[in-house]
């Protein structure tokens, strides 16, 4: 089973404009996460998506396969979904954000094989969190999902509540997960998720995921202990930095 993975990238970003061609440790943003998912080995194509000519100039430069895409669409999922259908040998595309320089190949290639043998119709990562702040942090999206990996919920409130327990002994009582927005899709299903209207809980919590599982499909998650550092602002890339140099 043939797999591509598409890496959207768009400049307008509204907290860090011009987020794919910042530097990062001598390189850019794009080109890091670019050369985590060339080192993946389950990866059989790859290509950078974006709706932006200094982003699609800059791909080529570094030889990397770029496609331009439409500037209207609201997420990176309909990014993917627009480009797909122009490289048809592929049965599963992987969803690679632009913003992840850090994702490990490892990572990658873990939920791609997982994702092939399984039946879920999505797939996706998540990391155990040990830190109560983290909990608690509404930008960090929390997972909860069964014993067959299957998603049961993602939220940006700190789920599951654990009753009768202080919230900073929470951690010790239960468990918490990080979703890391990593995606593999049907060919098929990442075609129809895109054609779907925004739900009710996707618009409370600002998370498309929420739109999939409310219109019954099933996401697979994989547990990852792999840290990963998602840059939504100038900020992000300072703390970005320091993690470059650990």
């Amino acid at each position: 089973m043939k797999v591509l993975a598409l890496i959207p990238a768009r400049f307008a970003s509204t907290r860090f404009p011009g987020k794919p061609l910042a530097i990062l440790g001598g390189k850019t943003m794009i080109q890091r996460v670019c050369e985590q998912v060339e080192k993946a080995s389950l990866i059989d194509h790859f290509a950078v998506v974006t709706d932006d000519e200094r982003i699609y100039k800059h791909v080529k430069s570094l030889g990397y396969s770029v496609y331009d895409s439409d500037p209207a669409h609201p997420s990176g999922t309909d990014r993917c979904a627009e480009v797909a259908p122009q490289l048809p040998d592929y049965k599963v595309v992987v969803n690679v954000q632009g913003d992840e320089p850090f994702i490990l190949p490892e990572q990658i290639d873990s939920l791609v094989s997982f994702f092939i043998k399984s039946e879920f119709q999505i797939g996706t990562l998540a990391k155990r969190i040990f830190k109560t702040e983290k909990i608690l942090n509404p930008n960090i999206v929390k997972a909860v999902f069964g014993k067959n990996g299957r998603a049961l919920y993602f939220s940006r409130s700190p789920i599951p509540h654990i009753r009768g327990k202080k919230q900073e002994d929470w951690q010790e009582n239960g468990k918490f997960f990080k979703h890391i927005g990593l995606y593999a899709f049907r060919r098929k299903v990442l075609n129809d998720v895109s054609k779907l209207p925004a739900s009710p809980l996707e618009k409370s919590e600002s998370l498309e995921q929420l739109r999939w599982l409310e219109n019954g499909y099933s996401i697979g998650i994989v547990e990852t202990t792999e840290e990963t550092i998602g840059i939504d602002t100038p900020q992000d890339l300072e703390k970005a930095e320091a993690f470059l140099k650990r």
